[in-house]
């Protein structure tokens, strides 16, 4: 299967996933990363409008080059663009929000009460689900093995599934995910991914 047809097919099952659940929110979230997303750039000029991209890095330096590269390409095709642990750098830029590791979803709270922007959290478990009231949406993972944390046991599909009904606030699936594990997600309200919205040259 070409890359190009196994996105449309992601980004098919993404957005029935979004019909089931209801959600404003964008069906299909591009996760930027150093190592495995060599050219991010290309790769959110592929998405469908209106999809969201969020923009990871640990350098600043290359978080900032990086943002203010993706923030033309979102202007030019409607996409949601969120900082990932850089408010002031998401302020700066006029990006949609901010993403914040499990370790700081405290911060939400005062975020949401300063700032007119989307903010969203990653999880990896039920427990730590509880934490998130003051949240837009949530990235839950690893759903299934991936390469980002190799090693990290996956939730599989079906914990996944459970903690999706436990969950109040829009959950995304991440970690993993292909056209062919996808179908077996059920609740979600997208689909986020590195490698398999990646383009290859």
């Amino acid at each position: 299967m070409s890359d190009s047809l196994s996105r449309r097919k992601l980004a098919r099952r993404a957005a029935r996933l979004a019909l089931s659940r209801g959600s404003a929110l964008p069906f299909l979230v591009l996760m930027t990363d150093d190592e495995r997303l060599p050219d991010p750039i290309r790769a959110a000029r592929a998405l469908p409008p209106g999809s969201m991209v969020v923009v990871r890095s640990r350098e600043d330096g290359r978080r900032k080059a990086l943002a203010e590269e993706m923030m033309k390409v979102a202007r030019a095709r409607g996409l949601v663009v969120l900082i990932a642990g850089d408010a002031a750098l998401a302020l700066a830029l006029g990006a949609d929000g901010v993403h914040l590791s499990e370790a700081r979803i405290g911060e939400a709270a005062q975020l949401r009460a300063r700032h007119p922007l989307i903010v969203t959290a990653a999880v990896h478990s039920l427990c730590a689900l509880r934490r998130t009231r003051a949240l837009d949406a949530v990235f839950l993972s690893p759903v299934f093995p991936t390469a980002s944390h190799p090693g990290r046991v996956a939730l599989t599909a079906v914990r996944a599934n459970m903690i999706v009904r436990a969950a109040r606030i829009p959950l995304y699936a991440l970690g993993g995910i292909e056209p062919h594990n996808a179908q077996l997600l059920s609740g979600f309200a997208g689909i986020a991914a590195i490698g398999a919205l990646n383009v290859q040259p």
